[in-house]
């Protein structure tokens, strides 16, 4: 045998064994389209042995539907005169097995002018495993999305430049701005002018710290955002870190709590005026007891010392400094009588909560000369501590409309549902804005508000500059258990 045909055999072999050995499948076709190379690595994937392909059209491991449109990609190809591309482009190639299954493919095409025609070698890999994957985590990041959109809280991450990278449904609520108008813009858009330069510092303190989480402001736990109008509004945040790939990335989970820190605020200045007024109610009722009491009781003995003086000689005259002295003692009583009441009405104890509003309702047109209407259930019957809450309620809203409202009618309605009790106060008075700002040792609103508070149940406030006021109270009661 001539040296150079076995030297052309071992190449031969040498070659066959590459592409028996390669991962890739390697099937090389004729200008027919007819297989004349089908290395080991296509039997696995495509399921024909080489002896069964070789001669065979390429179509064969086409499905259908593709064939045509195959022919002519191929006949193009070798038209253009470029050695190599890329089949699938922005599109997945599919190919067929023996079995009839269809699997995605990702391929590459060559062509080679030889002495017996041009040859065209496709080499391909299956990405079955690969487009389930990338399915998989697409149907993740669905799921992912769908959470975190439906999350209440507001999730914002952002990248090592603080730009923002993530930002949920409830965000957009919280800030005003869609997503659209934050992704890839800095994060402090989204914070007050005042604080961006000392948040930017905090964020790469804590990316340097190594811890995973915590909470975010100062003792308080408080932070302020900044919404797209321009108000600033207090919030609740913690922020973490992960390493990804790209980076590492900080996530922002935060709760708006304008309500609560108002409501916090309201309490705590209701607190602070609650302690004022009750000074102020001992000073009402020591002077009280000072030019009422007081002084009948001086004017008594000195009266007593003029009758001890003047009984013998002067009977007519101490007869009628008696007739003085128990007119002024009627009018002490009377005092005595009014001043307990106002402190708490012994109505209320002894005979309960209906007649104790009624007291109240009386005693309101008998001091303000205002018209009040009173339509409560007569059967009405309340335990403690919810009699004396909702007496409470309905006396110092009429005390509110005597100071305030310049009313001519007031209507007074109590009700109750199931598992509560429902006040309603309302007058045809001037009204005012409930939102402003509130007079200094003034109980108010905010005192309402705190007795249905104590109890879990709720006050609303309607009114407007001269369309009158109404005041609504929802009180759950607990009934007891009979023994």
């Amino acid at each position: 045998m001539p040296s150079s045909t076995l030297g052309n055999d071992l190449a031969n072999a040498r070659l066959a064994g590459l592409l028996d050995s390669a991962m890739d499948a390697i099937i090389t076709v004729d200008e027919s389209q007819k297989i004349v190379l089908y290395n080991r690595a296509a039997e696995k994937i495509f399921g024909w042995k080489a002896d069964e392909m070789r001669g065979q059209p390429l179509d064969r491991l086409i499905p259908e539907r593709y064939q045509a449109a195959h022919g002519g990609h191929v006949k193009r190809f070798g038209e253009t005169g470029v050695t190599s591309r890329r089949m699938s482009g922005s599109s997945i190639v599919y190919g067929k097995r023996a079995n009839g299954e269809e699997f995605p493919v990702d391929a590459s095409i060559s062509q080679l002018e030889t002495p017996e025609g041009k040859l065209f070698t496709v080499i391909l890999r299956d990405v079955t495993d690969r487009m389930q994957s990338e399915e998989e985590q697409m149907r993740l990041a669905q799921r992912l999305g769908g959470l975190l959109d439906s999350a209440m809280d507001g999730i914002i991450s952002v990248d090592e430049q603080q730009r923002v990278i993530l930002y949920n449904r409830a965000a957009e609520k919280i800030f005003g701005w869609n997503a659209a108008a934050v992704l890839g813009q800095p994060l402090e858009r989204l914070m007050p002018r005042r604080y961006r330069g000392e948040h930017s510092d905090h964020v790469r303190t804590f990316g340097r710290t190594g811890v995973t989480s915590r909470r975010m402001g100062d003792r308080t736990n408080i932070v302020y955002g900044l919404r797209a109008n321009g108000e600033e509004f207090p919030m609740e945040a913690s922020i973490s870190q992960l390493e990804t790939a790209q980076g590492k990335v900080y996530t922002v989970i935060m709760r708006d709590v304008t309500e609560r820190v108002r409501a916090e605020r309201e309490l705590a200045t209701f607190a602070a005026e609650s302690a004022g007024v009750r000074e102020q109610e001992k000073s009402r009722i020591a002077r009280e007891l000072h030019d009422e009491l007081a002084q009948s009781l001086t004017a008594l003995k000195m009266d007593t010392i003029f009758l001890q003086g003047n009984i013998a000689t002067n009977p007519a005259g101490a007869q009628a400094k008696l007739d003085d002295m128990l007119r002024m003692l009627d009018t002490a009583v009377a005092s005595t009588r009014r001043i307990a009441a106002d402190l708490r009405p012994l109505v209320l104890d002894d005979l309960g909560l209906v007649p104790a509003i009624e007291w109240a309702v009386q005693n309101f047109t008998q001091r303000s000369g205002i018209k009040c209407v009173l339509d409560l259930d007569e059967d009405l019957e309340l335990e403690e501590p919810y009699a004396t809450a909702a007496f409470r309620i309905v006396q110092e809203s009429l005390q509110n409309a005597a100071k305030h409202s310049k009313a001519t009618k007031v209507r007074v309605r109590v009700s109750t549902e199931p598992e509560a009790i429902l006040l309603r106060i309302e007058d045809n008075g001037v009204g005012f804005a409930p939102d402003a700002p509130r007079k200094a040792h003034s109980l108010g609103i905010a005192g309402l508000r705190e007795r249905a508070y104590l109890l879990r149940g709720k006050v609303a406030i309607h009114s407007a500059p001269g369309q009158g006021t109404t005041v609504e109270a929802r009180i759950p009661v607990e009934k007891k258990e009979a023994a």
